[in-house]
């Protein structure tokens, strides 16, 4: 096998119905920063310190058509990574009361039998995130 070209994840870019509703989950719940934005290309760029999410809101919020996972290529969810299993907990009941969120399930195993656990939500706007323990 080649040495891999690449190093790591960049930035994630996500496309949003509602720029200022995304900003505020991933800082607000989840306590990231705001490190730019540009509205004349409406646009936000917030970090937890690892990695960057590019937030870009679509071009026309009410036509715009949400994405099913089951019918259509694309992102299927963005994972994030929490310290252990008393962070997911944590960062569960943040996400939960945070407006505009949808629970899809609570913290539980990944797969039967193992013991790495995670939940997934939808954050404002439909994007589906999930949230793992560090094994």
């Amino acid at each position: 096998m080649s040495e891999a070209i690449t190093r790591g994840v960049h930035h994630v870019g996500l496309a949003v119905p509602d720029l200022d509703a995304a900003v505020a989950f991933f800082t607000g719940a989840l306590g990231w920063a705001l490190v730019g934005r540009n509205d004349g290309y409406p646009s936000a760029f917030v970090s937890d310190g690892s990695v960057m999410v590019t937030l870009w809101r679509v071009a026309d919020p009410d036509t715009a058509a949400a994405f099913d996972r089951r019918a259509n290529v694309g992102l299927h969810h963005l994972a994030l990574a929490v310290a252990d299993e008393a962070a997911l907990h944590a960062a569960f009941d943040r996400v939960r009361m945070h407006p505009g969120v949808t629970i899809e399930f609570a913290p539980g195993p990944i797969r039967p039998g193992l013991e790495q656990q995670h939940f997934i939500c939808a954050m404002p706007g439909g994007l589906r995130l999930e949230f793992t323990a560090r094994a």
